[in-house]
């Protein structure tokens, strides 16, 4: 027992001198200059989601296509019966059904006649032994869902353009379009992954689709605040080129961005594993999967896309190209950060006192 907690307490030490390490410099990932391995990386993903998207495509629920639900509500339903009891009255297309809780199940179909609703009903009546107004009945029609998709699609821009506008008065505009390409990197790989597994698109998911754009934006404006403070002077005193400077940045914030991100992922991880697994809540699993995948996918953007993307819109600039050769021709030292500490005095009086004569 005090071997183990000596150990916990060994290696948050050893966690805390890297985080001291990489704010002041002495230990340094070079992130900004590996940056076409982090975009070789996001190919990878872009592509699959791109051949995802063009095979498969999403699989949108009833809310975007139309269809209907049935809901009933029985302690010895299960999902064997509920399936075979649709599947002999000859119901065309995909038939899913869900349990939720220890006492009820879902069952959503595509788009149906009057006639084929009722042999539906009439089925789950005669198999539970239920009524058919205890059984909650849903039907959805498609202009439903594209009403929310276009209203979301509307949304989704408004956001870019008062992010981009905000991003550009506060920062700088090359801050704004590497912002930008971060969110949007984010979203379609995010959306790539639900169509390659094939998760129900819900008006759930979309909700947590704009949620994380927030969430990317937040992570990346924290590296970028530090970035400018970095680079506030740095064509003046001709220490570091800009991609230097913005790669120290992105290391003194590399501890806060792992951390916060392991703090969010955890209770939104235990959200799916609850809601989903035990639970079988279907809105809890489309939104806390989407916020899952898109908080991950979000740290590594505000990581390893934004801030080499956004080095390399500066760097193409005669200022700092000019920076780049005065640094190269004194020689490239290493980039150590200057840290201020508070150092105890010791009571030794000025340093620069004249010295005393020797006696005769």
């Amino acid at each position: 027992m005090f071997q183990q907690k000596a150990w916990r307490v060994n290696q948050m030490a050893q966690l805390s001198g890297l985080g001291s390490r990489l704010y002041s410099g002495e230990t340094s990932f070079n992130i900004i200059g590996n940056r076409k391995r982090w975009y070789s990386i996001s190919a990878l993903f872009i592509l699959a989601s791109i051949a995802a998207l063009a095979i498969q495509g999403l699989h949108l629920g009833i809310e975007f296509k139309g269809g209907a639900s049935y809901t009933v509500n029985k302690a010895s339903v299960t999902v064997e019966q509920a399936r075979a009891s649709v599947e002999n009255i000859g119901i065309p297309g995909e038939v899913i059904v869900q349990k939720i809780g220890d006492s009820k199940v879902r069952i959503q179909t595509g788009a149906l006649t009057p006639a084929e609703s009722q042999a539906i009903e009439n089925a789950l009546t005669s198999t539970f032994g239920v009524t058919a107004e205890s059984i909650d009945t849903q039907l959805v029609g498609p202009s439903w869902g594209k009403e929310i998709t276009k209203k979301a699609v509307y949304g989704l821009f408004a956001f870019l353009l008062a992010v981009m506008i905000f991003l550009a008065m506060a920062f700088e505009p090359k801050m704004a379009i590497a912002a930008i390409v971060a969110v949007v990197h984010d979203v379609f790989i995010t959306v790539g992954i639900y169509a390659l597994v094939g998760f129900d698109v819900t008006p759930a998911t979309v909700i947590g689709f704009l949620t994380i754009l927030g969430y990317s934006l937040y992570d990346t404006v924290v590296v970028f605040d530090k970035v400018r403070e970095n680079t506030k002077s740095v064509a003046a005193n001709s220490k570091m080129t800009y991609s230097q400077a913005a790669n120290l940045a992105v290391n003194q914030t590399l501890v806060r961005s792992a951390n916060t991100s392991l703090i969010a992922l955890l209770p939104v991880g235990s959200i799916l594993f609850v809601g989903a697994g035990l639970l079988g809540a279907g809105t809890l699993k489309d939104l806390s999967l989407a916020l899952f995948i898109g908080l991950a996918v979000g740290t590594y953007s505000s990581v390893f896309i934004a801030p080499p993307f956004l080095a390399q819109l500066r760097e193409k600039e005669p200022a700092m190209q000019a920076l780049a050769k005065r640094v190269a021709a004194r020689g490239g030292a290493p980039v150590v950060a200057e840290v201020k500490a508070a150092r105890p005095s010791t009571g030794s009086g000025p340093r620069n006192q004249p010295k005393r004569k020797g006696r005769k």
